[in-house]
């Protein structure tokens, strides 16, 4: 069994080549049950979580006589770890034979959680952002917002990035890592300005309030909302659900775990039949992406085993 670490990960990947492998992954599809949540009491702390994501391919890979693969994201949430200075997430990606059970890699969860992630949405906009889009507004300055703005400019001209956080000081950061990059990026210091000006907006957040403003969006806009991945939290509020054309990546997942689609639903101002496809859809080509210049279009992610599967396949396959 290989271990393969984050910067093995970091080797692997291509934004471009991992775009391409989730198109090709919702496209042909794989079994994903629902994911197994279970909380871990704690006498002496917070309770922590204990999140298993399985997902399996078939037996067969198509096309070749290499045998499919089950996978498995193992994901703890420690909430104490902020006071010992560990982050508060940890994860890792075990990767089986499929027709034997044999382990074949166990790989860095978090990274593959990132690069995933990022290129989820870099795929919904190949089919959902304008051709001739230049500024991209990223909320948020974790972990994935130099992979957004990295993911998306695979797809899209954007030459121009904006960050805004909540700190200013870790949007300086995320702006320094961009520039050292090649990317003309800037901090936004004020957060409705930069939604006015902006082209896509990636928002990667924990809020539990509405940081996209409808209002402000204007036509054309592109809307990537990744974060609030609980029903209780919210990056977008109603009308800008109400003026935008919604996609998401799975509609199991978001209309059950994605707080921006489940308060829309609760509030009347999205309905599920209004949701026009998902990623699914989109690669399938059983749902249509962006049908004018000037429509908003707003995709909302939560996250699905098979990108987590697809990406582990890919390292995997590096490393042969």
């Amino acid at each position: 069994m290989l271990i393969i670490g984050p910067e093995a990960v970091d080797r692997a990947l291509s934004y471009e080549g991992l775009i391409e492998v989730l198109r090709t992954a919702f496209h042909d599809g794989a079994v994903q049950p629902v994911r197994h949540h279970h909380t871990v009491e704690r006498p002496d702390g917070a309770d922590a979580t204990l999140l298993l994501m399985p997902a399996w391919s078939d037996l067969k890979a198509v096309g070749t006589s290499e045998n499919g693969h089950i996978g498995i994201k193992i994901v703890t949430v420690s909430p104490d770890n902020n006071a010992i200075n560990k982050p508060a997430v940890m994860g890792n990606y075990l990767l089986l034979d499929a027709a034997t059970g044999e382990p074949q890699a166990l790989i860095d969860g978090q990274k593959i959680t990132v690069w995933r992630t990022a290129c989820a949405s870099a795929l919904a906009a190949s089919y959902l952002a304008r051709e001739d889009v230049k500024t991209h507004l990223i909320v948020g300055a974790g972990a994935l917002s130099v992979h957004l703005a990295k993911a998306h400019r695979a797809v899209r001209p954007l030459g121009r990035v904006l960050v805004w956080n909540r700190t200013a000081a870790n949007a300086a950061k995320v702006v320094e890592q961009l520039q050292a990059d090649g990317f003309e990026a800037e901090v936004a210091e004020d957060l409705d300005a930069a939604q006015a000006q902006a082209d896509v907006i990636s928002c990667a957040t924990l809020s539990t309030v509405p940081l996209v403003k409808g209002a402000l969006l204007k036509p054309g806009t592109h809307v990537d909302l990744v974060g609030a991945f609980t029903p209780a939290m919210r990056e977008s509020d109603d009308e800008a659900i109400v003026r935008a054309r919604v996609y998401v990546d799975t509609k199991a997942g978001a209309t059950k775990e994605a707080g921006d689609i489940v308060q829309a639903l609760q509030s009347g101002a999205l309905s599920e039949g209004a949701i026009v496809g998902d990623l699914f859809d989109l690669t399938r080509g059983t749902a249509k992406g962006r049908q004018s210049a000037d429509e908003i279009t707003l995709f909302k992610s939560v996250g699905a085993a098979l990108e987590d599967l697809a990406a582990a396949i890919a390292v995997y396959r590096s490393q042969a």
